[in-house]
């Protein structure tokens, strides 16, 4: 068990440093970054899932009833229970709220779910990382969008700040539909539908064109964490009470509850590590993306960001060896 973690664990640790090093010595910038996560989100991380997804046999992905109910109760109830938290018990803004409920309630799984699951579970695990990536591009974004877009609308604009609308090809008046229209049209969210679909049709994926979708879609983990380890060095780091919470909350709450409804279902072990071990990935590199294009927490999301992803090594590692794998 001990090396079935250090396995799974030590690749993520070395690829953020490299990545992180990468910053230091200026070889990549932070928008250098971003186009290198555009690049996974694109493409790497659709075929990716959509390969892993036609690979899984049908009987699998139809017993996924139960871990799609646990996941979907880790990533949107506790989105909602930490957005009342922040915004009514400790009084931060809505935009702020929304993001740190984002941050806590959304796991990186493109970034560190795919080298981490795909390790321990093989092709079984696109099923759960399809499910908290639809989740975070379906639900999660576009609600949050909303919330911070809402909050800028009702902050006056900083001098000499200009009020357009951020880079996201939306409009500040969209609604929540809108969002989730435009998030149905990126292939991170189409894919994986189209491979479940296909699937429940009792199509497969030929072993002929397996490495053709396959080749590009291994490199998701490497980049992603890669580029993220550039976005961890651009941003500097604080350290308080607030980041202290959410770390707290993101590393061992949220997976601690997740293995409780867990255990209360009475899942299978097999979907109850899966669903743990989901929930226990750090936080997703979107909440950083929207503080920097909304101006909204920017440091204290990167600080997030930066801690929950290097205490992951331990809080993961401990999840994994509690669930008995």
């Amino acid at each position: 068990m001990n090396a079935t973690i250090i396995e799974a664990l030590l690749p993520i640790v070395v690829t953020l440093i490299m990545g992180y090093m990468a910053g230091w010595h200026r070889n990549f910038s932070a928008d250098q970054a971003s186009i290198l996560n555009r690049m996974v989100m694109l493409y790497a991380l659709p075929l990716n899932l959509f390969a892993g997804i036609l690979s899984t046999p049908r009987d699998q992905v139809l017993a996924a009833g139960s871990l799609f109910f646990v996941i979907f109760l880790g990533m949107i109830a506790s989105y909602g229970v930490v957005f009342l938290f922040s915004r009514y018990l400790f009084h931060r803004s809505s935009g702020v709220a929304a993001l740190q409920a984002l941050a806590i309630s959304g796991p990186a799984v493109p970034f560190v779910g795919v080298p981490v699951l795909g390790h321990i579970f093989g092709p079984a695990s696109a099923v759960p990382i399809a499910i908290a990536s639809l989740l975070m591009n379906l639900i999660q974004v576009p609600l949050t969008l909303i919330l911070l877009t809402a909050d800028a609308q009702n902050a006056p604009p900083a001098s000499g700040q200009s009020t357009s609308a951020p880079e996201m090809g939306q409009s500040r008046k969209g609604s929540f539909l809108s969002y989730v229209v435009a998030a149905c049209k990126e292939p991170v969210v189409w894919a994986p539908v189209a491979g479940l679909v296909l699937v429940l049709f009792g199509f497969s994926l030929p072993q002929a064109l397996r490495g053709s979708l396959t080749l590009l879609g291994q490199s998701t983990g490497g980049v992603a964490l890669f580029a993220s380890g550039i976005i961890l060095f651009s941003r500097q780091v604080m350290f308080d009470r607030q980041i202290a919470r959410a770390v707290i909350a993101k590393n061992i709450i949220m997976p601690g509850i997740t293995w409780a409804t867990a255990l209360v279902l009475d899942l299978p072990a097999a979907l109850t590590q899966e669903s743990v071990i989901t929930m226990a990935i750090p936080t997703a590199s979107i909440a950083v993306m929207l503080a920097v294009q909304y101006h909204t927490a920017e440091r204290e999301m990167a600080s997030v960001l930066f801690f929950t992803t290097i205490l992951s090594v331990f809080t993961m590692g401990g999840f994994i060896w509690l669930t008995g794998f």
